[in-house]
């Protein structure tokens, strides 16, 4: 099996894109870095991208606003393009902004606007924390209690996870109700990915908005946002996109909202590009996503997102996706063979079902999980913890490679074996 997956890196012609990645070393050689669900490798153009602009600041300091190669006036849409070919979008219907929790608010100030008739939001049951305190709080802010109108849909499957009658069951059982509709595009904790475009449907056929926490699936699937006809989602940019912790995230509003008459919070940056240094007390929002904008970009934060964008560009998000499947499919079937006794596998087994991330269950319980989970890092095999017993380990597709399987699995062994 060793063999096969090192003919595998062998005959893959992206194998070589591990290059552009830093790889942290680990004892004599490099840790099997399986934590990109968390937070990506840094890519080596990096650092050179960031020297560039901390130069333009000392040698032109408010000139390069205006001077350079990238001035920084316009700073945010050298990686609108980059952005939309990633998300499957028109580049007017995203932009780098913000945080994710920060991009949430936003939206929902533009796209939840609840009545007494229709006041309720769906999301997933275990939903990630911050979505959750994000949505209770929009929920408060106009005047409703979540007892009544959050809705919370408990997973239907075994390990957690939600089948497709189960969520089109809850959205037409409350439909009614339904002001929102939001949903991730890949769940956190169980890896498991959905239908956007099914999704959409769903809500908009009961009169209810469609948005997405795009944060474990954007550079991780191959969306098409754009053609799901979602209404908005949301992301960050520190675990697939590699651009570094606490990274610039991005948004997305589908371009029949481009010029929209519902409230948003505005700022600066948002308004009309080409009137904005007229300085008048009137808003006058820019068409597209970038009306959401509050004040101007940060140069340094987003410089790092340009080298990432780059690299997807050469690569192509539908040939990263296509050589995904390969390689989490390798883990899941090592991983099955070896190891059926040892761990259950959370995560759907249908490719269309799950991104790169696999979800794994110590079946001796949560403290030999803990036990492994330990055994594994001191062994520089470096994965994550979600409770209560989950270990996440994600074969990214631009930096990981098939052999990483053996290892991985070989480990597993030996601590079964010591323990």
């Amino acid at each position: 099996m060793g063999k096969d997956s090192a003919a595998l890196d062998t005959a893959d012609p992206l194998s070589t894109y591990r290059n552009e990645f830093l790889i942290p070393p680990h004892a004599d050689g490099e840790t099997l870095y399986l934590c990109g669900n968390s937070l990506g490798l840094q890519p080596r153009a990096t650092r050179q991208l960031l020297v560039d602009e901390l130069d333009y600041w000392g040698t032109l300091a408010v000139e390069g606003h205006f001077r350079g190669k990238f001035p920084w006036m316009d700073y945010h849409e050298f990686v609108r393009d980059g952005l939309a070919a990633v998300v499957g979008a028109k580049p007017a219907e995203v932009v780098a902004m913000n945080s994710l929790t920060t991009n949430l608010h936003l939206m929902m100030v533009s796209f939840y606007r609840p009545t007494a008739e229709r006041p309720a939001i769906l999301i997933e049951a275990g939903a990630f924390p911050s979505d959750r305190h994000a949505v209770e709080s929009q929920i408060r802010f106009h005047g409703f209690d979540p007892a009544d109108v959050l809705i919370e849909l408990a997973p239907d499957e075994p390990g957690g996870t939600f089948s497709d009658a189960a969520i089109a069951d809850a959205i037409a059982t409350h439909g009614k109700r339904l002001a929102l509709v939001l949903w991730p595009g890949v769940q956190y904790r169980t890896g498991q990915a959905f239908d956007l475009a099914a999704i959409t449907r769903l809500a908009h056929a009961q009169g209810a908005v469609a948005g997405f926490d795009l944060a474990h699936a954007v550079g991780n699937l191959a969306l098409q946002l754009h053609d799901s006809n979602a209404d908005f989602a949301v992301w960050c940019s520190y675990k697939y996109l590699n651009s570094g912790p606490g990274a610039v995230a991005g948004a997305f509003v589908h371009e029949r909202h481009a010029n929209t008459d519902r409230p948003r919070f505005a700022g600066w940056w948002g308004h009309d590009k080409s009137t904005r240094f007229r300085m008048g007390p009137e808003f006058v929002p820019t068409p597209g996503a970038d009306g959401w904008q509050l004040s101007n970009p940060p140069i340094l934060a987003l410089a790092p997102l340009r080298a990432s964008l780059d690299i997807f560009q050469r690569a192509g998000m539908a040939a990263l996706r296509e050589r995904s499947e390969r390689l989490t499919a390798h883990f899941d079937a090592l991983i099955r063979a070896r190891l059926a006794d040892t761990l259950d596998i959370l995560t759907p087994r249908e490719p269309q079902r799950r991104g790169c991330q696999l979800s794994l269950r110590v079946i001796a319980g949560r403290e030999r999980g803990r036990d492994l989970f330990a055994w594994l890092e001191a062994r520089g095999i470096i994965g994550d913890w979600r409770e209560p017993d989950v270990i996440r380990v994600s074969p990214t597709p631009l930096y990981n490679r098939f052999a990483d399987a053996e290892r991985l699995v070989s480990a597993i062994e030996a601590w079964r074996d010591a323990t």
